[in-house]
């Protein structure tokens, strides 16, 4: 069985019921339950037409749905009959799938669940383990995301930028349980990359693929996080990073600069780095500075303090963030980092402290909290 087909059809598939007639929520509904019939069927027989094969099973299991339940009763005047079996019309609404499935209506985290559902295909139970939430509560959440969007047309435009939000959000959640969400984050903006030309898409492959070939490097056999500089280069995927690279100089030759090439180009000035300390610190500096013009982000002119602290020494990093609001994330990290190069060891020992004691989650805790203890040993007579 192969359950990377089943899970790139979906969205076409889907895509099929809702343009014959099916409301959103119903057709995904029928969808899942063609996928549960695949998997018992094809290993034994597999179609010739798989995509044929799903909307015939899907548009069955819409159609017994519909007829079974009184309430919607009055809809079923409105459905044709069962068309004849034979290929699957060839047109896909993959594309219009992801415009609803990030539908402004919607809370990024019911975007980034009914993506999942309807256009990566996982099971509702998959999503559930993966953000370490009760399989009931994200039923909730599919179930309120669907009902929110049954009234959507698929024949208008939808905001690209919204999705691609919304898959980044997929993508940094990373991996937990049995769903590795940052693969499936890459296969999704693939697909939506061969399905729309649009460099900000390209941008955010590029982005994905530079950061996911550090993955290996970023954690110790203990589970403890590796920062950036420490990491073992000779770890990272050169293939992943040598793709982003490729996609990225292609999207910037377009000559249309988004905040994700941005980012990806920050990334890709890392990946070239063949050391920590041959990193272009002034050429970040540059791109960060481009990213806060496109974004006005307060995170964004949190990431360049780090920047300049390394371009220009860590009192200009120190000077930089000084202008930022204490209260943004991270804010008390970057200064414990910056006054450690700065040689004030007890005030970046106490501020590693205070971050530790506001990280968001356990690996940045522990790691905070040992930065901590390094430069209290340093500090003790």
């Amino acid at each position: 069985m192969d359950e990377s087909l089943l899970r790139s059809l979906t969205p076409s598939v889907l895509g099929v019921l809702v343009r014959r007639g099916a409301d959103f929520a119903a057709a995904e509904d029928a969808v899942q339950d063609a996928l549960v019939e695949a998997v018992r069927v094809w290993p034994a027989d597999p179609p010739r037409d798989p995509k044929g094969w799903l909307v015939t099973a899907a548009w069955r299991k819409f159609l017994d749905a519909t007829r079974s339940d009184a309430a919607r009763r009055r809809r079923e005047d409105r459905v044709d009959e069962e068309p004849p079996p034979g290929p699957a019309p060839a047109a896909d609404d993959t594309l219009q799938l992801y415009f609803l499935c990030a539908h402004p209506s919607l809370t990024p985290a019911s975007a980034v669940a009914l993506t999942l559902r309807a256009v990566g295909g996982l099971t509702t139970r998959q999503i559930a383990r993966a953000y370490l939430v009760p399989e009931a509560t994200m039923a909730q959440r599919i179930s309120r995301a669907k009902r929110t969007v049954s009234g959507v047309r698929l024949d208008r435009p939808g905001d690209v930028a919204t999705v691609l939000r919304t898959l980044y959000l997929v993508f940094n959640e990373g991996y937990s349980g049995d769903v590795d969400l940052a693969a499936e984050a890459i296969r999704l903006t693939r697909q939506l990359s061969s399905a729309v030309d649009h460099p900000e898409v390209a941008g955010l492959l590029a982005l994905m693929l530079l950061h996911h070939a550090r993955r290996a490097a970023r954690t110790a056999p203990d589970g403890s996080l590796v920062p950036l500089a420490e990491q073992d280069r000779h770890r990272w995927d050169t293939r992943a990073a040598a793709e982003g690279i490729g996609i990225l100089q292609a999207a910037l030759a377009r000559d249309r600069l988004g905040e994700f090439q941005a980012q990806a180009a920050i990334a890709a000035l890392h990946a070239d780095a063949l050391t920590a300390e041959e990193t272009d610190w002034v050429q970040i500096v540059e791109w960060y500075d481009e990213l806060a013009r496109l974004t006005d982000s307060p995170v964004v002119r949190l990431n360049r303090a780090v920047a300049v602290g390394e371009a220009d020494g860590p009192h200009a990093g120190l000077a930089a963030l000084a202008a930022l609001d204490p209260a943004l994330p991270r804010h008390t990290a970057v200064a414990a980092h910056l006054h450690e190069r700065a040689g004030d060891l007890p005030t970046a020992a106490r501020l590693y402290a205070e971050a530790a004691h506001h990280a968001p989650n356990l690996a940045e805790r522990n790691h905070l909290t040992r930065q901590a203890a390094r430069l209290n040993t340093h500090l003790r007579p």
